[in-house]
């Protein structure tokens, strides 16, 4: 990856960070935080990852998608970029899938524990 796109995803998360949290005006799209933007090479998809902490999935999606045009052109205004990449909005599962597998550990140690109790 060239380092003027890693700078362009790096931007566009900044900005659309600031965005979401203070330009929009669904106050509840600033419950939305950008984990991760990808680029693709040819400048027609920015991909973003986002999380939430409050509601569900349905919900936040689409508010993203209701909202993806003014998002883009705020970005681009604040990217000061010629082309716009279509946005494409993906909820990051990367935060319960660390839970999924903090619990199986915290699970496994308990039952280790156990095993060591009941052999003694």
């Amino acid at each position: 990856m060239s380092i003027s796109l890693e700078r362009l995803q790096s931007n566009a998360l900044r900005e659309l960070a600031i965005i979401l949290r203070n330009d929009t005006k669904n106050k509840k799209l600033s419950d939305v935080t950008v984990t991760e933007v990808r680029i693709t090479r040819d400048l027609s998809y920015m991909t973003i990852f986002y999380v939430f902490y409050q509601g569900d999935e349905k919900t936040y999606q689409e508010l993203l998608e209701n909202s993806k045009g003014y998002l883009r052109s705020e970005l681009a205004k604040k990217l000061k970029a010629r082309k716009m990449p279509e946005l494409i909005f993906k909820r990051d599962t990367s935060l319960d899938y660390g839970n999924h597998i903090d619990d199986l550990l915290i699970e496994i140690h308990n039952k280790e524990k156990e095993l060591e109790k009941n052999q003694k």
